[in-house]
């Protein structure tokens, strides 16, 4: 538990002032999410708490695009608090590998801890709280919030995800409807079908409202 609460001390100090999508209570719904899913599905507790805890201790989109410091902040830290070296690869192994944007390169069997931590972070990318969350960064990155004429990118290479500055509302069919289908564990896929059904629902409302129909 002492490991815990230094963990989620570092986290707040790292994560304060950060962009409120990917702040501490994005970090603490995932955790919280990991250990609900954990509860259900089974896995290394300590592992998918950890990971769930640093998972975007240093997200590379808001460090220009470099995915090696929260390597080494992870590796630091968890050395420094005496974490067995074991622990620490599999801590690591699940950062580097849960990202949507890395799905195409991870390894095919994944680890029951990474499968969890990562449903987990997709589950909070969608719902109400995933809508809230996209446009909060959208008006971060100045994107438009639609464009009748700009279409959705689909099936994007990494690259072309990181690059990507389309509009609020293609990053829907883009990344949040296809999250649902992604997800491993039946935990979160019975989660996964209410929050999907309400963005859907969100969607068609929104398109009503912007073209003035009734």
């Amino acid at each position: 538990m002492e490991l815990i609460n230094k963990t989620i001390e570092l986290v707040k100090q790292k994560l304060e002032g950060t962009e409120s999508g990917h702040d501490w209570f994005h970090i603490e719904r995932v955790w919280k999410l990991s250990l609900h899913i954990q509860e259900r599905e089974g896995g290394d507790q300590l592992v998918i708490e950890l990971a769930a805890l640093l998972h975007d201790i240093a997200d590379p989109k808001f460090h220009n695009g470099d995915e090696t410091i929260a390597t080494k902040i992870v590796t630091n830290f968890l050395t420094e608090q005496n974490v067995d070296s074991e622990t620490i690869d599999k801590v690591i192994f699940i950062i580097e590998n849960m990202s949507f944007k890395n799905r195409k390169e991870a390894p095919k069997d994944l680890p029951l801890e990474l499968k969890i931590v990562q449903d987990a972070d997709r589950l909070d990318a969608i719902g109400a709280i995933g809508i809230a969350r996209t446009f909060n960064f959208g008006g971060y990155k100045n994107n438009l919030m639609y464009h009748p004429d700009i279409e959705p990118k689909l099936d994007q290479s990494k690259e072309d995800y990181k690059k990507s500055n389309g509009t609020t509302i293609n990053h829907f069919y883009e990344k949040l409807l296809l999250l649902k289908d992604l997800l491993n564990t039946e935990t979160a896929k019975k989660i996964a079908e209410e929050r999907h059904q309400f963005m859907l629902q969100f969607l068609d409302q929104f398109y009503k409202e912007w073209n003035v129909t009734f």
